[in-house]
């Protein structure tokens, strides 16, 4: 389709002279641009597999698509894709899928190019000196998003059909990626125009693509930061900041938090007896349990080992077993296929857990009070037999002092 594309394309005007010192202005930007980040895609290269692939080429290719003719954009993607799967992408990367993702862009640059031609009629294939007043703002943004559109559903589509066993909101990205490259494509209008009045102004904007590009890792390190790389749940210190947080705006308010603490039952039977592979996939099945028997506001951290934990802003002491049943009963329902030590395939099911509630201000009016009340009770459920919620009896009170500020994953919560 893109050959076809560009070969269909390829009579939208002459060559010119000026159209191949453009392009090698382009090509030379393309190339510092991609040396430039070589190490930063390859951390990212491995952070988004799976989902859609941000890549600010893009603001060269979209400034060629309102500079030059499509056969020279052509040649500039084919360049900038082959010249990173080389550098950057070399063993790392299957390259029929560069091939692919490479064919989209050209798909998408000729239909950007088409819908310009459509609106400026005679112009030949530089637009940047037809783009004026509204109309003008209206055929650049129109054009960016059918660029934008293309490339994006082409892709998306492939990545839905081969990633079957992956939730759909995986493959989309991340949204601040999606808005870091519709500044990229922003960009590119400002490179052609650049490029057209002062090209010795470049230099600028490859510095403001190079910061723009620096942005791309932010949700990787955000996610890093906070989140447990097993279930994707929070971690133990990022959700220890947030029950800190939620009962803060719960004193200020005059208002109630509760926090569950919960213990799969017997789970060291599972990685005994099925690997601990398998007992990975039932922690991300139990976590997913977990989310989706909670209300959206509610939050779920993973504490360390089999244990998980959750904020349950605004609930009262009356509303906590309730919500606590729910994930017990969630947490039943969860089936799990894995592979077992002898390499049969198997279903776990049947798993259980016990769940200690804590109640904000009524068992405890700081942190670690209310942790080590949560935790007695689940102790209380464990000597009851295991498989049920209790919820505190008595209040804790301990001087903050004594406990860490941040607590270690599992550290108080071993059973």
């Amino acid at each position: 389709m893109a050959v076809v594309a560009v070969v269909a394309a390829a009579n939208a005007g002459d060559v010119t002279r000026r159209d191949v010192v453009w392009l090698a202005v382009l090509m030379v930007a393309a190339l510092v641009y991609q040396e430039a980040i070589r190490s930063i895609d390859r951390v990212r290269d491995v952070a988004v597999a799976g989902s859609s692939y941000t890549h600010l080429l893009s603001v060269w290719v979209f400034a060629s698509v309102l500079l030059l003719p499509p056969v020279l954009t052509a040649v500039l993607v084919v360049f900038g894709y082959l010249h990173a799967y080389l550098r950057i992408y070399w063993r790392r990367v299957l390259f029929y899928r560069k091939v692919f993702s490479a064919a989209t862009v050209l798909i998408a640059s000729v239909g950007a190019h088409v819908l310009l031609a459509v609106m400026y009629p005679g112009q030949g294939h530089s637009y940047v000196e037809a783009l004026e007043g509204p109309v003008g703002l209206a055929a650049l943004v129109a054009a960016a998003v059918v660029y934008r559109l293309v490339n994006y559903g082409l892709v998306l589509t492939v990545i839905l059909v081969t990633n079957l066993d992956r939730p759909a909101r995986a493959a989309l990205g991340n949204a601040s990626d999606h808005l870091m490259l519709s500044g990229g494509v922003a960009l590119g209008c400002g490179v052609a125009m650049v490029m057209t009045i002062e090209p010795w102004l470049m230099p600028i904007l490859m510095l403001t693509v190079l910061g723009l590009h620096m942005g791309l890792l932010v949700p990787q390190f955000r996610e890093a930061s906070r989140n447990d790389q097993k279930t994707g749940l929070f971690n133990a210190s990022f959700w220890s900041k947030q029950v800190s947080d939620e009962m803060d705006h719960a004193r200020r308010l005059d208002g109630t938090m509760a926090i569950l603490v919960v213990d799969l039952d017997h789970f060291k039977r599972v990685n005994d007896r099925n690997g601990h592979l398998a007992g990975d996939l039932v922690l991300r099945a139990v976590a997913e349990a977990i989310k989706k028997s909670v209300r959206t506001h509610d939050i779920v951290g993973r504490y360390g080992g089999e244990e998980f934990a959750v904020v349950l802003p605004g609930v009262t002491t009356n509303g906590v077993l309730p919500a606590a049943e729910r994930i017990r009963d969630a947490i039943a329902q969860v089936r799990v296929a894995v592979t077992d030590l002898n390499g049969v395939e198997r279903v776990i099911a049947g798993l259980t857990a016990s769940v200690g509630a804590a109640v904000f201000p009524d068992h405890g009016t700081d942190r670690n009070s209310l942790l080590l009340t949560a935790d007695a009770a689940l102790y209380e459920a464990k000597d009851a037999g295991r498989d049920r919620t209790r919820l505190a009896g008595r209040t804790i009170r301990v001087p903050s002092a004594r406990l860490p500020a941040t607590p270690v994953p599992g550290d108080h919560l071993r059973h």
